[in-house]
């Protein structure tokens, strides 16, 4: 896969750790909200290390669309009525602080940062009807917010969410700029955590406060992310030459396509699917070859996200029994705008700054929702699975995906090449194939 947001950049590198050492917080992860809550440590006069386990910006952060937007799954009214109006409200009103801060820093670091609308756009009168309700929904809330019946996309909806004053911008180019000046150190696998120590590959970190920001939280069992998660791939292509659209886009439904420009090329992402399920860039190509077949396609890649049981991202106290370990993740599909958010949380927490966010986003809210029968099905339909190609996680059977040729998790998510080595975590060790022949990975 060739992914487009390295491409003419200068990448930064950083040291790797050399035997123990110890600091007042301790960052894990050197993604998008790794690298925020550093920075925001930082400003704070915080000590803080960031340790990352490979370069920073080479995991999920490299395959993100990066659009800034508000308007998240699961619609408004669909939190409203889940949550109450206010926590409805809050998590909006965090994620357009969000916004800002990434406005004001992009004065300071060149990104590629454009203002541009956001329109939900709907394909059927059943959910233009959805989207004028939610447009009512974020007016009562007091956002700024309107139904319209026509966009400038270059074929015809049934309806539209427009959202004014979002944006866009080139992720990498961002996240290189802020991390200069941090305390990091790459190539720094973190492989445990007790007590306040973490332990490396490369020695050991002493911490008063420990961050988990791995996009999948590190371990098994504490906090039961293992039930509270699941990851979902998409698909990305990059058309050269296509049209200005002015907005960004998203659509509603499973098979729905996102649309933004990025210079002179048109991202369609669309494709999404539970991780070790079927899937490709057939949606993206279908839907390029319906609207843009004058187009031709440059770069196309795939990214992975977890998602929450109810939508919201898990930003806080990793478990109620570990005071000092913070952890954020599960921003389901919304990485840019809730890492943002779960910086300035936990830096607030930290700090002893209290802040309203901090209820809405707690890891230690209820589970019970109906995702949580739907992760435990996945999870026992494959430990009972038989077959010899287990995850090194916690044992599920891996299933081949033949579109990106690895081996997947149906339960968690994680993702192995061909010869074993672990592409996507929460798994941490390669795992051992045998018989890899052609014939044997596509049976």
């Amino acid at each position: 896969m060739k992914k487009i947001w390295t491409q003419g950049l200068e990448i930064p590198h950083f040291p790797q750790l050399n035997g123990d050492a110890s600091t007042e917080v301790l960052v894990i992860g050197g993604g998008m909200s790794g690298i925020l809550c550093a920075r925001e440590l930082q400003a704070r006069g915080i000590e803080c290390l960031l340790v990352e386990a490979k370069s920073i910006g080479s995991g999920i952060t490299s395959g993100t669309t990066a659009v800034l937007c508000t308007h998240h799954d699961p619609l408004y009214q669909d939190l409203e009525a889940r949550f109450g109006r206010e926590t409805a409200r809050l998590y909006g009103q965090a994620n357009l602080e969000a916004l800002e801060k990434y406005r004001t820093l992009a004065a300071r670091f060149d990104c590629e940062f454009q203002e541009r609308p956001h329109y939900r756009y709907a394909m059927t009168q059943t959910q233009a009807e959805l989207l004028k309700t939610e447009a009512e929904t974020l007016k009562r809330m007091g956002f700024t917010a309107e139904f319209q019946t026509e966009t400038p996309l270059p074929f015809p909806v049934a309806g539209a969410l427009y959202l004014p004053g979002m944006a866009q911008f080139q992720p990498l180019q961002f996240l290189y700029g802020i991390a200069r000046g941090l305390n990091i150190r790459e190539n720094t696998q973190v492989l445990g955590i007790s007590g306040g120590v973490a332990f490396t590959n490369r020695g050991k970190i002493l911490a008063r406060k420990i961050i988990v920001a791995t996009h999948f939280p590190l371990g098994r069992f504490r906090g039961l992310y293992a039930l509270k998660l699941y990851q979902r791939r998409s698909y990305v292509i990059a058309l050269e030459g296509g049209p200005d659209l002015l907005g960004t886009y998203s659509g509603m439904g499973k098979n729905s396509i996102s649309l933004r420009n990025f210079g002179p090329y048109l991202f369609l992402s669309g494709g999404k699917h539970r991780t070790g399920q079927k899937g490709g860039w057939e949606a993206a190509r279908s839907f390029a070859d319906r609207y843009f077949p004058d187009l031709s396609e440059r770069y196309a890649w795939a990214n992975q996200d977890c998602m929450s049981l109810d939508g919201l991202p898990y930003v806080g106290q990793y478990h109620h029994g570990v005071p000092d370990l913070l952890v954020a993740t599960g921003f389901s599909a919304w990485g840019m705008t809730n890492s943002m958010v779960a910086a300035s949380l936990l830096a607030d927490l930290v700090t002893g700054r209290q802040t309203p966010y901090q209820a809405v986003l707690n890891p230690s809210r209820t589970i019970f929702r109906p995702q949580l029968l739907s992760n435990l099905g996945h999870t026992l339909a494959n430990f009972v699975r038989l077959t010899p190609r287990r995850c090194s996680h916690l044992g599920c059977a891996l299933r081949w995906n033949p579109a990106e040729h690895s081996w997947d998790c149906p339960c968690h998510g994680s993702r192995f090449a061909s010869d074993g080595s672990v592409l996507d975590t929460p798994a941490q060790k390669p795992v051992h194939l045998t018989n890899r022949g052609r014939l044997d990975l596509n049976r």
